[in-house]
């Protein structure tokens, strides 16, 4: 069966269908990682977006219970070059296609990946609809040229109450602003006893768990559709040691006076070199996101740039002067991706350490 994807600026590519038969929009990205499919799309930064995968076979491990990263797959469709109908692994439960008939998700095959790449990296990420191949174009081009991409992503991946994730070790109190399951398992890993909570927490919530240290998760969208989440850090910082990735990044930035901007087409690989100023250490990182932390707005603030994105020098990394805090651009936990940066686990664990022998805490 054919299927048409749709882009606002008129582009249109016809290909196989596969998933699902629902039609859907989203933002319409590129990843360039070569593996780590099932990871990639049930990471739920990508919430309302189209994934393009620019490695040419997707699906030949298939799919299994173990490397999912969220329960719920929030991704609104998948574009490959090709797919595989009879994936080979000792792990494997279902096919890609199966999976995404059981999960309401749209694929479309067969097409010039490569070209839409290029497209999306000479014009910016551009909306666009996976179709049926008798849609009429130009009424969906239309409605993609007036449709307002969605500012509740966080909303929709935060987890509704708090739980526990029980541990003997330090109390982390983990900010769910779309966690990947990776970063519940490298602090379980370090026997932290973890506390996980709605990103509507307030900072009155978080002191009254008493925890040792704080960590914002990844999410999907924009960081300033978070202002709550703002609100929250200015009562934070400097209290708790604090631990932030990608868009607890960006959050950790816009409390402490810094500012962010989208990016044209945003980094979303996994072989992303990020080099570390104070040692020159370089580490290949798995990233995703679409907005950035401005360099300029960190210069009147109490922040200091402590990594940056060889690619396109990017701020990848900052800490605070004189609070116990620093986050990250790229992601430490990786799934999928190199654990170079693995240690920052350890580096956040040490900060409890030293503060907490400090009589900070």
């Amino acid at each position: 069966m054919k299927r048409q994807l749709i882009l606002e600026d008129g582009t249109i590519f016809l290909g196989e269908a596969f998933g699902s038969d629902e039609e859907k929009v989203g933002e319409v990205v590129f990843n360039t990682g070569m593996t780590g499919y099932q990871e990639l799309l049930s990471d739920p930064s990508y919430c309302g977006q189209i994934v393009t995968l620019t490695y040419p076979l997707i699906g030949n491990y298939g799919i299994n219970r173990d490397d999912f990263e969220s329960i719920t797959p929030f991704i609104n469709g998948f574009v490959v070059k090709e797919y595989c109908d009879f994936p080979s692994n000792w792990r494997n439960d279902y096919s890609i296609d199966e999976y995404f008939k059981m999960k309401n998700i749209p694929g479309i095959a067969g097409i010039d990946t490569r070209k839409l790449t290029r497209i999306i990296r000479m014009h910016g990420t551009l909306k666009g609809a996976i179709c049926s191949a008798d849609a009429n174009p130009e009424e969906i081009i239309v409605k993609l040229k007036g449709m307002e991409l969605p500012t509740n992503q966080v909303e929709v991946v935060s987890t509704k109450t708090a739980y526990p994730s029980p541990g003997r070790g330090y109390r982390v109190v983990l900010v769910d602003y779309g966690m990947k399951h990776g970063i519940l398992r490298e602090l379980n890993k370090r026997n932290c006893d973890i506390v996980v909570v709605p990103h509507t927490v307030t900072a009155e919530e978080i002191l009254q768990l008493k925890p040792d240290g704080i960590m914002l998760s990844n999410g999907p969208g924009d960081p300033k559709d978070v202002p709550e989440a703002i609100e929250m850090l200015k009562g934070i910082i400097g209290e708790i040691p604090l631990f932030g990735i990608c868009l607890g990044h960006q959050l950790f930035a816009l409390a402490c006076g810094a500012n962010t901007e989208k990016m044209k087409f945003g980094h979303r690989g996994s072989n992303h070199p990020v080099k570390e100023l104070s040692t020159g250490r370089v580490d290949i990182t798995s990233q995703n996101h679409g907005y950035t932390v401005n360099e300029e707005s960190i210069e009147k603030t109490e922040l200091e740039i402590t990594h940056v994105a060889l690619n396109d020098g990017t701020v990848e990394g900052l800490k605070h002067k004189h609070a116990p805090a620093f986050t990250v651009q790229y992601h430490p936990e990786a799934s999928p991706g190199p654990e170079d940066a693995n240690g920052l686990f350890d580096q956040f664990l040490d900060m409890i350490r030293v503060n907490k022998k400090e009589g900070v805490l």
